[in-house]
């Protein structure tokens, strides 16, 4: 037990540290929403359909469970996860989508309490209550003036949280019917999006702006990243999943700004140092209560 709940934690960890440059390839690119959509999914659903094919040892048998509705489940969040991210980025400041984003946690906790029946505790919904409070004041204290932005960070927040609610569906889902393929069921997610995406757009639009950074974030970063956090939710809970994807929140508008120039306020860098710290003390507790059950 303890050896899974470690194992869950680490694969989160490492799937959302692979995530975080996400946002700023995305906005290297200078592509629009549907236009990002359409190659994130054909990268992204090439390469998890491809790794599938390789290492699935049941192909006729993970088809079937993939048509079940769970499986339509997971296709169908991936879907959304993928429209609803690119639209956000393309028409928002990167870092108000990932503060939507951050809100995977509690829909996530809700989700689980629905779907499985899996009680979340006291140390997480207390995380979450610390992590929260840091985006609050990233969110509060940005200090937009002008109505314009005013009215793009609302629209990033909006599109953030459509994402976290599907993201936080796709790790409860995974957790309650763990014989999912998972990579099948995002691979195939992922090309319908970006089919969606390529017939919205028109082949000739697809190929202005970067292509090269949408190969890395739809080749790379994102088949690893996801691949990593659905299988994370098989050893732990999906709140804790979720709450690590937070450091995304903080990590990807550095990543934007390094990258693109897009240069976060000071109230974000303030709640972005309380949501790790949160996150720091989380983990260390958690180590601790690990360490105390396993036999000696």
């Amino acid at each position: 037990m303890s050896a899974g709940l470690s194992r869950g934690v680490l694969l989160a960890l490492f799937g959302t540290l692979v995530l975080t440059p996400d946002a700023m390839l995305m906005r290297l690119s200078g592509m629009e929403g549907f236009q990002m959509t359409g190659w994130r999914g054909l990268f992204m659903g090439t390469m998890m359909v491809l790794a599938w094919a390789a290492l699935s040892r049941d192909r006729a048998g993970d088809v079937a469970r993939l048509c079940r509705g769970p499986g339509m489940l997971i296709v169908a969040a991936q879907v959304l996860n993928s429209m609803l991210f690119c639209l956000g980025i393309a028409s928002a400041p990167a870092a108000m989508v990932l503060m939507g984003v951050a809100a995977v946690p509690v829909f996530s906790a809700v989700l689980s309490r629905v779907v499985t029946g899996e009680a979340t505790s006291a140390l997480t919904w207390a995380a979450i209550a610390a992590v929260m409070t840091g985006i609050g004041i990233a969110v509060l204290g940005s200090g937009h003036g002008d109505v314009a932005l005013n009215w793009a960070a609302a629209t990033g927040a909006v599109f953030g949280l459509g994402v976290a609610f599907v993201l936080a569906l796709n790790f409860v889902t995974v957790r309650a019917s763990p014989d999912l393929p998972i990579l099948l069921a995002i691979g195939v997610g992922a090309w319908i999006a970006g089919g969606i995406g390529w017939s919205l757009t028109g082949v000739d639009a697809m190929f202005e702006g970067r292509v090269w950074a949408m190969a890395i974030t739809g080749g790379v970063v994102l088949p690893v990243s996801f691949f990593m956090l659905s299988l994370a939710a098989r050893h732990t809970l999906a709140a804790n999943v979720s709450l690590l994807m937070l450091l995304e929140t903080v990590l990807g508008p550095l990543w934007v700004w390094i990258g693109a120039g897009e240069r976060p306020t000071v109230a974000m860098l303030i709640g972005g140092a309380v949501v790790v710290g949160s996150l720091a003390v989380y983990l260390s507790i958690l180590r601790r209560r690990a360490a105390l059950i396993v036999p000696r």
